[in-house]
């Protein structure tokens, strides 16, 4: 994700630590979605730019804003983006906003509806106070679902970075982290095999695929050879066909 990783970079980071250069023109967006199949590291990303942009962060999911009493997702809306505006520089970061802020239609709960208005209205206020007072807050979003999003808030969202499923230089640099922790065999070909047989995969397929490579020389010992071995180095090392046992289980 080196170029996903550029992009975040110059759009929060650098502007959080370096706010008089970037103004004016140099100005960031203040809205990003971050989109993409599940699984590929959306919300990681988020975690990262908490960590590297040392500004305030707000993690809001649906159950964050949704009330059963009338009126009091909007308060909570209104209250969120003051509060942001308040310790800015702040992120506010919306997982799987595609569950608060899905297209508008007919169908729609009046509460959902008065709460999405707010959201959209808040955004276009704190712009303006940041424009007078020279504060910084960034609204940063993820999702698996931009199509189902509310045309109003996509046009808001004016940054749209698209994180795809990990090309094989991205696998293999998962394998080689995760492996580096346990012994294995597994040589060049055998590298090629395993990111050959897992091309499609997510970066969680990966995760939950290694993890099952891993068990195999587990299984093959009895209860009572794996209560009496002295370690995980007595075990016989994880090899490229422990991967393919992964896969086709």
């Amino acid at each position: 994700m080196e170029d996903v990783k550029k992009i975040l970079n110059e759009t929060i980071v650098l502007p959080a630590l370096r706010p008089d250069i970037f103004s004016g023109l140099y100005a960031p967006s203040k809205g990003i979605l971050l989109y993409g199949p599940p699984g590929t590291g959306k919300t990681l990303l988020a975690k990262a730019v908490a960590t590297e942009c040392k500004s305030t962060f707000f993690s809001i999911s649906a159950s964050t804003l949704t009330s059963k009493w009338m009126g009091e997702g909007e308060k909570l809306m209104r209250g969120l983006f003051a509060m942001a505006l308040e310790q800015a520089p702040s992120v506010i970061f919306f997982d799987e906003i595609d569950s608060i802020m899905g297209a508008r239609g007919g169908n729609e709960h009046e509460a959902s509806r008065r709460l999405k208005t707010e959201f959209l209205v808040q955004f276009d206020g704190v712009n303006g106070a940041q424009a007078q007072e020279g504060k910084n807050l960034l609204v940063l979003a993820a999702t698996n679902r931009p199509g189902d999003l509310d045309e109003a808030a996509l046009r808001r969202l004016t940054r749209r970075i698209y994180i795809p499923l990990p090309d094989a230089p991205a696998r293999e640099a998962i394998i080689n982290h995760q492996i580096a922790k346990i012994n294995h065999d597994i040589d060049d070909d055998g590298m090629k095999e395993v990111l050959r047989i897992t091309e499609g995969y997510s970066c969680a397929d990966m995760q939950a695929m290694i993890k099952e490579a891993a068990m195999q020389p587990v299984r093959e010992l009895s209860p009572d050879e794996l209560l009496h071995i002295k370690d995980s180095s007595a075990m016989r090392k994880v090899n490229a066909g422990d991967f393919a046992k992964a896969v086709a289980s």
